[in-house]
């Protein structure tokens, strides 16, 4: 019997066209632009094969809140393909460091193709994965993130299956996708936004502002302190504990880990998703990231984990 990840890339075979400055394949019947095979990394990272060049082959991370292709320095240094352009002093949210960037280069990934791609050089991405990239690259077209199945798949319009998903808004701020979340303490309910942040492998991460106003360090049980580190190795402390509940719509999960800084304003600005939540739903985000559709899957099941 054929896998669903198979019978996926065999339907989308079609006359070939171009997509935002790619080469894709296109099945209208079915209304799948392309279909992607990913892994979900032992660290909730999705892992796509990309070809950079001529055929320097690599593992870059999909990650929702990246509007770049960046590579890692440990990856540029052994690619003899790229050439440097110019260097940029930038901020991150641990410090600030120096990036590299490059002009018109080409990348594959499967039958989809760019010619004149910017990359940057940074120090970090997702364990095992050499670089990152982010929705921007499918411009114009509906992303499935079918966590179960492990495919990334590209419509030109809403698939149908969506009518049994829960909509929600997006708030769309420079591309960065953010949902509402709930949380319940101590019987108070609080609303806030969350960055929909896959290349954050962990659960759920607090900002500065709502950590200090809820004094969630004084109301759930702390189980650990851990260093985080940013894309250019700058160090950051989170606190974890374990939220007694949390609702994406009508969508609740309960004792979900969260990490936050306390005493520490400014440091963390916005809340985060990760991965370690984002695996547990299947996803929709249309074409104008107005809006994202979500489904529990069978990874709902699983524990939790820390990282």
């Amino acid at each position: 019997m054929l896998s669903k990840k198979l019978i996926y890339l065999l339907l989308v075979i079609s006359p070939s066209q171009e997509l935002y400055g790619q080469r894709s394949f296109r099945n209208s019947s079915n209304n799948i632009v392309e279909a992607i095979p990913f892994t979900l990394t032992s660290h909730n990272n999705i892992s796509i094969k990309a070809i950079i060049g001529d055929g320097d082959t690599l593992d870059l991370m999909f990650h929702t809140a990246a509007n770049s292709v960046t590579l890692t320095r440990e990856t540029t240094s052994r690619l003899e393909g790229i050439s440097w352009d110019e260097e940029s002093d930038v901020g991150t949210w641990g410090g600030r460091a120096v990036w590299r960037s490059s002009n018109n280069n080409r990348m594959r990934i499967g039958p989809l193709k760019w010619d004149s791609l910017t990359i940057y050089e940074d120090e970090r991405s997702g364990p095992t994965t050499d670089g990152k990239f982010g929705p921007h690259l499918f411009k114009g077209y509906f992303i499935e993130i079918d966590f179960k199945d492990g495919l990334l798949v590209l419509y030109e319009k809403l698939p149908e299956k969506s009518k049994e998903y829960l909509k929600m808004n997006l708030v769309n701020i420079d591309g960065n996708l953010f949902v509402e979340g709930k949380t319940t303490i101590d019987g108070m309910e609080y609303e806030n936004l969350f960055l929909i942040h896959s290349g954050y492998g962990g659960a759920l991460l607090f900002d500065d502002q709502f950590a200090v106003e809820s004094k969630i360090g004084e109301r759930i049980a702390i189980v650990d302190q851990k260093e985080l580190r940013d894309s250019f190795g700058n160090v950051v402390k989170v606190k974890k504990g374990l939220l007694p509940n949390f609702k994406l719509g009508n969508i609740e999960l309960i004792q979900v880990p969260v990490g936050f800084y306390q005493g520490q304003i400014g440091q963390q600005q916005m809340s985060i998703i990760g991965g370690d939540v984002l695996k547990r739903f299947n996803m929709i985000i249309d074409a104008d990231r107005e809006s994202i559709y979500i489904k529990t899957n069978d990874l709902t099941k699983l524990d939790y984990t820390e990282f």
